[in-house]
């Protein structure tokens, strides 16, 4: 139990310095003076506001996490026992037992994390012109977030435990089959059921744009069914463009702050990136790896979780799912780390190829300046240091990224 709990405290710590290393390696790399290699993507005035920027966000990012790593150690150390206490006095039924003691994780992390939250909206995304959102808005998502949260995630792990109780020595397949058809439930319909909950969707009106994604879809044989726009700059002046849906109905959602910041070859090149994607089965290969990670996670889970020594290493009375699972989790993440890792791997190579595909299917200059004006319109630092993308950069940085689509430009677009 004691050896456990040393094992516990030891990867929260060393996760917690390895965050800071990384943190400290990444800030090493910037500089006051506009580098040669970003001349022609920033100019003076604009980068100097970027690494402004940047700093503001480490500085939160650091206080934040430290104090979250104070706060688990401190929870790890009695702060789950005593909840552990709290939650059998309330109910002998250890399924409640379970949904109260996450509800109250759960929503107890939330209100630790949103004084940052707010600071970082209200005051850095707002001082450097990002902030659209209201007070009001920011507090009815909270809400509705808490309502989904409550609803999805209570009825999801309500499940998980009916299965632990019901089929103890095959829960886990069970557990893994119902994650995975939530999994394609959302994927599927995201976009028509959780989006207008935040957001106002509505189809792209007739004209050059659409005229332009359509011709593209329809040369590259791309089973398009919807273009809608969102309305992104109800929250933030930040750009993005995402598909939705599986097999032959995809479904396009533009936010309206890219449309309005990109000319239409633009576009349309950075939708050519997601249907490379599309064509390259990088979604299809996507799931699978998803799926094996929660079926590998789940069985590990299943060889220990019955091991008392779990919840008795948090300081627990006696065994319960809950708390085994808290230990589980710590103990399990340098694993989730490595994959993790090779997840991103995958990723950041999926993204060069989809590059490739936008370059050969549309324009690779388009696709080039559309990059560079996103990066410059959010202030991103286009000098990351190599570790910190390793561990975590899902995207290769920029710079990468330009250069691997040099290759691609056709003379006529030079």
């Amino acid at each position: 139990m004691e050896i456990l709990l040393y094992i516990i405290l030891a990867i929260v710590a060393a996760e917690f310095v390895l965050e800071r290393v990384l943190d400290y390696l990444n800030q090493k790399e910037r500089s006051e003076q506009l580098p040669e290699n970003l001349s022609g993507i920033y100019d003076e005035e604009k980068y100097k506001k970027s690494q402004q920027y940047a700093a503001a966000k480490d500085k939160i990012g650091f206080i934040s996490s430290t104090f979250g790593f104070v706060v688990t150690i401190a929870m790890i150390l009695g702060g789950f026992a005593l909840l552990d206490n709290f939650v059998r006095e309330i109910t002998d039924n250890s399924i409640y037992q379970t949904l109260l003691f996450f509800a109250i994780i759960g929503f107890g992390s939330d209100l630790i994390s949103t004084p940052f939250s707010l600071y970082n909206i209200f005051v850095i995304e707002e001082k450097f012109g990002f902030n659209k959102m209201s007070i009001g808005t920011y507090i009815a998502d909270k809400v509705k977030g808490w309502i989904l949260g409550g609803i999805i995630g209570g009825g999801l792990l309500y499940l998980f435990v009916l299965f632990y109780q019901t089929f103890p020595e095959y829960f886990w397949l069970y557990a893994w089959g119902i994650f995975m058809a939530f999994s394609l439930f959302i994927t599927m319909f995201y976009t028509n059921l959780i989006v207008p909950l935040f957001n106002k969707l509505k189809p792209l009106e007739d004209g050059e744009l659409r005229t332009a994604i359509e011709n593209y879809a329809n040369s590259v044989n791309f089973p398009l069914k919807n273009i809608m726009v969102i309305d992104g700059s109800k929250r933030s002046t930040k750009a993005n463009a995402y598909f939705s849906g599986l097999g032959g109905s995809k479904n396009i959602v533009l936010y309206d702050t890219l449309i309005e910041k990109h000319t239409t070859q633009e576009l349309v090149a950075v939708l050519a990136h997601e249907v490379g994607h599309y064509k390259k089965k990088h979604t299809l290969q996507g799931l699978f790896i998803s799926a094996f990670t929660m079926l590998l996670t789940l069985f590990v889970l299943s060889l220990v979780i019955k091991n008392p020594a779990l919840s008795a290493a948090l300081g627990a009375s006696q065994p319960s799912l809950h708390m085994g699972l808290i230990a589980f989790s710590i103990l399990y993440s340098p694993l989730s780390t490595i994959t993790g890792l090779l997840m991103n791997i995958f990723s950041r190579k999926n993204e060069y190829e989809a590059d490739a595909y936008a370059a050969n299917t549309s324009s690779g200059k388009a696709l080039m300046d559309a990059l560079k004006n996103l990066s410059v319109d959010t202030l991103s630092n286009l000098t990351p240091h190599k570790a910190y993308v390793f561990f975590y950069y899902s995207h290769p940085p920029l710079l990468k990224r330009l250069g691997a689509l040099r290759n691609y430009v056709k003379t006529e677009e030079v």
